[in-house]
């Protein structure tokens, strides 16, 4: 009889990563969850912590199948209005606590695991990193830093290593998240130079009050999907989930297409002279 899989869970309080960690015991799987106080929405970019707890894991279990790097919280505040610290703070969460976690997960895999026995590697990512929102400037950018740099590590990655890497990028689904952000401070007053209710952010912050509660997909289920994704033979690099962000997929696609059509001949004829 094969062995339960150990996953490690980052974000377990809530949303995806409490969904996840309920998915994989009721599987009969084991989890190695990680919280991330209401209170303190930084401390997951503190290093010396995430190498603690995954050498927790080794010690408990002696190796990890699955890392579910999920940690992470929104931030509503134009690029204007949004105070340095503030940005930063978001970063240390959703970017560095990201790198911090995947580089762990990375040497866990290689080193710790047997040789040739590799890992899967989730990555939440968001329809934030694919598109910019009005409103959301610094939360967009600090997504579109996560894919860039697992973007970049899935072609540095050694095949023989045997690790799977996937950005999980969802869409709009009703968990908690945003409202528990909100009462901690990353819904931030208008710039008063955004306040006419008709400007693009103006209607993103109206937006977001009103889509709290029976709007979105169904978190249960969209984890599910993900679930089926750890198990798959071969991943995908990206893995959209949502039926908003498969639109924004083909926007997004469709957009680019026709930037090049419309504009790819100013690259014509700019090689150095010889």
């Amino acid at each position: 009889m094969a062995s339960p899989r150990v996953w490690f869970i980052t974000g377990t309080s809530s949303g995806f990563g409490k969904v996840m960690t309920e998915l994989a015991l009721n599987h009969g799987d084991v989890v190695v969850a990680t919280l991330r106080k209401p209170g303190d929405l930084d401390n997951l970019s503190k290093r010396d912590e995430i190498v603690a707890a995954f050498e927790k894991a080794r010690q408990l279990f002696g190796k990890i199948d699955i890392v579910f790097n999920n940690a992470g919280y929104g931030l509503i505040g134009e690029v204007e209005g949004t105070d340095e610290e503030v940005a930063r703070r978001n970063f240390d969460t959703n970017f560095w606590g990201s790198a911090n976690v995947t580089r762990e997960a990375l040497r866990f895999f290689r080193e710790v695991n047997p040789p040739g026995y590799g890992g899967r590697l989730l990555v939440t990512s968001s329809e934030c990193g694919i598109q910019g929102y009005p409103g959301y400037g610094y939360y967009c950018a600090s997504k579109h830093a996560v894919e860039g740099l697992h973007d970049s590590l899935a072609k540095e990655i050694d095949p023989e290593w045997n690790i799977k890497l996937t950005l999980v990028e969802p869409g709009y689904f009703q968990t908690s998240s945003m409202t528990k952000v909100t009462a901690n401070g990353a819904k931030l007053p208008p710039h008063p130079a955004y306040t006419k209710p008709t400007l693009p952010s103006a209607v993103m912050r109206a937006w977001s009050d009103s889509a709290q509660v029976g709007v979105g997909s169904d978190p249960v289920k969209g984890m599910k999907k993900v679930f089926e994704l750890a198990a798959m033979p071969d991943p995908p690099l990206r893995f959209p989930i949502g039926a908003d962000v498969i639109e924004v997929f083909s926007a997004r696609s469709k957009a680019l297409a026709e930037t090049v059509e419309k504009f790819g001949s100013y690259s014509n004829n700019l090689e150095l002279d010889k």
